[in-house]
């Protein structure tokens, strides 16, 4: 696909700068902002950080700091920005699952960041960990609002004979999803531009996806879920799932629900529209308690906690 962020060539050099990471055995696990920022408090030698430093943890660099060919495709990708005689990465690289996968650089301030921290590896865990749907060979399947492509990828991955999109409004994510499941070398996968499922024909045997939401006053695309307490854009998807899950098809909803007196708003709104479409239902607390410096703001002034959730639907075949 083409984006408006990378051209062919820039395209070509981010491929040739994850597969040179890969082949360093470069690993970083992505932490939540708190803990980046509380870890970028320590000081560095900018002429002595390594590749996680750069990549990873997104500190300023030297150009001895690194090696020229990694530089050159930096350069040559446009990932790369200059100031007070430093060097610093605009995207960042995290590993999960097997793969390597370009991001958002931190902070993720711009309204169209595309962010991933612990709920990305909690998304991909439980999908690993979930039974398959009662049905048998997955011929489509949709990760809605796919971030960096992840979770299309590996579903890709765990169902090769499957076709698997992965579905953003934020032309940046796909543009890195784009250049993530290239990079993965997954054929099955492919990006594309749609609201929801409103831009995608067709059924699909399994649906999957980890919204935004938080409640963002600055509504950041990949933050803001809108509705009550965050939770619009999940009840949307759950929405949109009844509507085109194929026959004995599931929906995989990894979301966040805040908490009030006790109450989940999230889960008596959204089993309500599954209960009356028929179709059966899990759900369980991953984390009962993320994201807690929330509650300081305004928007949670009622709430308790946050908690990760994860919904399981299921269409009788």
């Amino acid at each position: 696909m083409t984006t408006p962020f990378f051209t062919a060539v820039q395209q070509q050099a981010l491929l040739a700068l994850g597969a040179a990471l890969r082949a360093r055995k470069y690993q970083f696990t992505t932490v939540t902002p708190a803990t980046q920022e509380r870890v970028l408090a320590r000081p560095a030698e900018p002429h002595a950080v390594s590749l996680r430093d750069i990549f990873g943890w997104n500190r300023p660099f030297t150009p001895a700091a690194i090696e020229a060919e990694l530089l050159a495709c930096m350069q040559a990708a446009g990932v790369v920005e200059e100031g007070y005689g430093l060097l610093r990465s605009t995207v960042r690289v995290s590993t999960l699952a097997g793969e390597w996968l370009f991001h958002s650089a931190y902070p993720t301030t711009e309204g169209d960041a595309v962010f991933f921290g612990p709920d990305t590896c909690r998304f991909v865990r439980a999908m690993e960990q979930t039974p398959l749907p009662p049905r048998g060979t997955l011929r489509r399947i949709v990760d809605i609002g796919c971030g960096s492509g992840i979770g299309a990828i590996a579903l890709a991955r765990r169902f090769p004979e499957a076709e698997v999109l992965a579905v953003d409004i934020n032309d940046r994510a796909l543009a890195l999803a784009d250049i993530n499941i290239r990079l993965a070398g997954v054929a099955n996968a492919e990006a594309r531009y749609s609201n929801l499922l409103n831009q995608v024909d067709g059924v699909f045997d399994l649906i999957v996806a980890n919204p935004p939401y938080l409640l963002d006053e600055a509504e950041r695309v990949y933050r803001h879920g809108g509705g009550e307490l965050g939770a619009g854009l999940a009840l949307q998807i759950v929405q949109a799932a009844i509507v085109r899950l194929a026959r004995g098809g599931a929906l995989w909803l990894y979301s966040g629900v805040a908490m009030q007196d006790g109450d989940d708003a999230f889960l008596r709104h959204a089993t309500a529209l599954l209960d009356e479409a028929g179709l059966r239902w899990t759900y369980e607390e991953i984390d009962p308690d993320v994201f807690g410096e929330e509650l300081e703001t305004p928007a949670y002034a009622g709430a308790e906690r946050i908690a990760a959730v994860w919904l399981v639907a299921s269409r009788e075949a």
